[in-house]
């Protein structure tokens, strides 16, 4: 079952006061950034979370998932949780500045 575009909207919405947030649609689920920096998965409309000390030390009780088979456990943020939006903003905050920037791509050489 892929996310749907109401659960994207309502995120990204509950996001909008940590910065600059954007999801960017891969194979019918979506890749959350924070100012251009991949912070989290949405999968089958459940939100997870990269794992960092910063982010579990914000997470009452701290519940992991993975987002996909053979993917790397992340920090599961339940539904209820987004209703919070002022501590959802913390916590991606957080966990964003915890992680390293993304690698630039290289750029295609001409044949």
């Amino acid at each position: 079952m892929a996310t749907t575009q109401n659960t994207i909207d309502f995120l990204l919405d509950q996001l909008s006061g940590a910065g600059e947030v954007s999801a960017r649609k891969m194979f019918g689920e979506y890749c959350i950034y924070l100012a251009g920096k991949p912070v989290g998965l949405v999968c089958d409309d459940q939100f997870y979370l990269k794992p960092t000390n910063a982010g579990k030390s914000r997470i009452a009780t701290v519940v992991e998932g993975t987002p996909y088979p053979g993917a790397r456990p992340h920090l599961l943020i339940t539904p209820d949780q987004w209703e919070d939006g002022e501590w959802l903003c913390d916590l991606v905050r957080v966990t964003a500045k915890e992680l390293p920037l993304p690698k630039p791509k290289a750029k295609k050489r001409k044949p």
